[in-house]
């Protein structure tokens, strides 16, 4: 496609790296800056890109105020001084989504929210599927927004947006479009929550059919669109929800019940709410309700988030290790204890976050044997947990899954939920994920 515009891309990571070639593509021609001096895709550049010029150790000015266009990486804040500066002068500064926006050449099926969203992007992607249709699926999930585009165009583009993608929307028309959830996060972002969901509600600007969580109304659309909720509740009319029937619940849809939750493989209360809204974002774009029921009963889940692990001696072992903050963690803990047994052993620690554990404290109580404490910030962790709770400390993986072995009896689960980030001890939450599967998988 001709354009002679010239377009500065500012941060050199995955989807900064994704811009540069997709511009390269499409013969626009194409700047880099990055505030580090050595950006983790600095080598593939140099590689197949040697032509790109490009500036690191600080955002540079006249590659920012000489470009036509920015396109901004969605790490790097809009209030960045350089950004400003360049906003002042009137240069258009955009995302990646926003330009995979002008070029988009199918329906999008868009997906946020604090908690939940890489499960119900995945989950809608294998809907589309198994309906005998084609999607892509990425965004802030895997693939980036604008490397999809290179592919064969799909039926449905099925996209996962971060609120730092969502500010620098503005042509997004997504067929169908949630907020999952909000609750405070990336506040050293945002001024406050306000501000945050702020971010969030722009998915709704231009859709056509907004699906969000009754039980969460800060997720509810401000504008009169065309809308429907889910929730726990029994659903009324045109509302997504959960019935009781003969003591089993029930995925349903208005007066029709479509699954029992026990017909999936997803693990939990909280992956019955993302069920719902996948099946709201699939029904209203139009996706077959055969398609969407075979889907929810072959998800498997995604790997580190309430992944099953194992059975032995009556004891379920899940990897949650993408739990890595109090609200993520206590939803893993509140959603399995609907079908736990006994009670939740929980290993947790590494990097916190956060200062706050009574939510967690408050969880563990009410569904926890034990809590066995690892990483950095053991002892922290466990000065939040209420006096009365069992604790117990471990310097490594393998010894908080021996301790937990042992504390665990029939009809228990061993949960994987560490509440922090992982780089104390591991490369990153996959890693320690992985770590723990292997552990798990190797127990006798």
């Amino acid at each position: 496609m001709p354009n002679q515009n010239k377009v500065t891309v500012v941060g050199l990571g995955k989807t900064g790296f994704s811009c540069v070639e997709f511009l390269v593509r499409q013969g626009i021609p194409v700047a880099v800056t990055d505030s580090r001096s050595n950006p983790p895709y600095l080598a593939e550049l140099q590689s197949k890109y040697p032509e790109v010029i490009h500036k690191l150790g600080v955002f540079d000015s006249d590659l920012l105020l000489s470009a036509e266009k920015i396109l901004l990486s969605p790490g790097i804040s809009l209030e960045e001084p350089a950004i400003e500066e360049a906003i002042k002068k009137g240069i258009p500064v955009i995302g990646d989504v926003e330009f995979f926006a002008q070029h988009v050449n199918a329906p999008v099926i868009a997906i946020t929210g604090t908690n939940g969203k890489s499960t119900v992007t995945a989950l809608v992607g294998e809907m589309v599927r198994a309906s005998g249709l084609k999607a892509q699926v990425g965004g802030n999930l895997g693939t980036p927004a604008l490397d999809l585009l290179q592919k064969v165009p799909p039926d449905f583009y099925v996209l996962e947006l971060s609120s730092f993608q969502l500010e620098t929307i503005e042509s997004l028309r997504p067929k169908t479009a949630t907020i999952l959830n909000i609750t405070p996060d990336h506040l050293d972002r945002y001024p406050s929550i306000k501000e945050y969901a702020e971010a969030k509600h722009r998915i709704y600007h231009h859709a056509e059919w907004d699906i969000y969580n009754r039980d969460d109304l800060q997720t509810k659309p401000k504008e009169n669109h065309k809308s429907i909720s889910f929730g726990f509740s029994e659903p009324k009319e045109k509302e997504l929800g959960i019935r009781i029937q003969s003591g089993i619940p029930y995925l349903a849809y208005g007066n029709k019940n479509l699954l029992p939750v026990t017909e999936m493989i997803l693990k939990g209360k909280h992956n019955w709410a993302n069920a719902l809204a996948a099946i709201g974002l699939g029904l209203k774009a139009g996706i077959s309700e055969d398609g969407i029921i075979k889907a929810l009963k072959s998800f498997p889940g995604l790997s580190h988030r309430c992944q099953w692990i194992r059975e032995l001696n009556g004891v379920q072992w899940v990897n949650d290790s993408k739990g890595t903050n109090v609200v993520a963690s206590c939803a893993a803990i509140n959603g399995l204890s609907e079908t736990v047994k006994g009670k939740i052993i929980l290993i947790a620690g590494g990097l916190s976050k956060e200062d706050d554990f009574s939510d967690l404290a408050n969880a563990v109580e009410k569904y926890g044997r034990a809590v066995v404490l690892i990483g950095r910030d053991a002892e922290k962790i466990a000065a939040g947990l209420k006096p009365e709770t069992q604790k117990q400390f471990a310097k490594t993986m393998e010894e908080a899954i021996n301790i937990s072995k042992d504390l665990a009896k029939p009809g228990d689960i061993v949960l994987l939920s560490p509440v922090c980030a992982s780089f104390d001890m591991f490369r990153d939450y996959q890693h320690r994920g992985d770590v723990f599967t292997q552990l798990v998988q190797g127990l006798k």
